[in-house]
């Protein structure tokens, strides 16, 4: 019998703050196999990350730290110049504060994925990228490191033997070395559900992706990222579902398959 593809479909939520409300967490998570939860620093605040777990059980959905920045002003998309002591730092206590409501709800951490411009900044930094990894190991070995395919992350999560899981993105384009274009950048989002869903059905199935060059791209995809902060997030995750289905992948979570 032939094998099944595996991917998981991951969406980053939890990003309310006090009475500032963020996303459409309850509705997406009919949809996604796993939740980055954001654990107070870009966003989030205690209470959110509480109703958020507690959202994530009742779905069954998988849940993972999603530590950012403390840069609450800028939603942790400004670089900071921080030491790689630092960032670990950052990184454990935040994977430590999600990790007590996720045991309040009987959930246990799956993955950590980091936000944002720490994400993007540990793509082409070995030092940053060790740091992240380092303290997702320290706090529990068996937890799974999401990020960037062909990065720096990737490497440190080989280096350090952490379960690395290569993500993609839905809704972003990328450039023809297998970076996300800038936000700032003309054409760094892509606007229309059905051609994401094809792009998404093409990355898993064919491991190639089309740069906003034109030219095709080689690229992994273990998880399908789709932000929760798009104003069109339930359509896209909604259509993305419902192709990969079709196409005869199984949507599972990271924990059930990867190895």
């Amino acid at each position: 019998m032939p094998h099944t593809l595996k991917v998981d479909l991951n969406c980053d939520l939890g990003e309310s703050f006090g009475r500032y409300q963020l996303g459409f967490d309850e509705q997406v998570m009919d949809f996604i196999t796993s939740a980055n939860i954001a654990c107070g620093f870009h966003a989030g605040d205690p209470a959110t990350m509480r109703r958020t777990a507690e959202l994530a059980r009742r779905k069954k959905v998988a849940v993972g730290a999603h530590p950012g920045f403390p840069d609450l002003p800028g939603f942790g998309r400004r670089n900071m110049d921080v030491s790689a002591e630092e960032a670990y730092d950052l990184v454990l206590y935040q994977i430590g504060a999600l990790d007590a409501f996720a045991r309040r709800e009987g959930l246990k951490l799956q993955h950590v994925k980091p936000h944002g411009a720490l994400y993007n900044m540990a793509v082409g930094s070995a030092p940053l990228a060790e740091a992240l990894v380092k303290a997702t190991r320290d706090y529990d070995q068996g937890l799974i490191f999401v990020g960037l395919p062909l990065s720096e992350m990737e490497n440190a999560a080989r280096r350090f033997r952490v379960r690395f899981a290569a993500e993609v993105f839905a809704d972003r384009t990328y450039q023809p070395d297998g970076s996300l274009t800038s936000r700032r950048e003309a054409h760094a989002f892509v606007e229309d559900p059905t051609e994401a869903a094809a792009r998404v059905v093409t990355m898993v199935r064919e491991k190639r992706v089309q740069a906003v060059t034109g030219q095709w791209i080689s690229i992994r995809a273990d998880t399908i990222c789709l932000h929760g902060d798009n104003p069109k997030a339930v359509s896209f995750i909604e259509r993305i579902h419902k192709a990969l289905k079709e196409s005869g992948l199984e949507i599972a979570p990271l924990a059930h398959w990867l190895a």
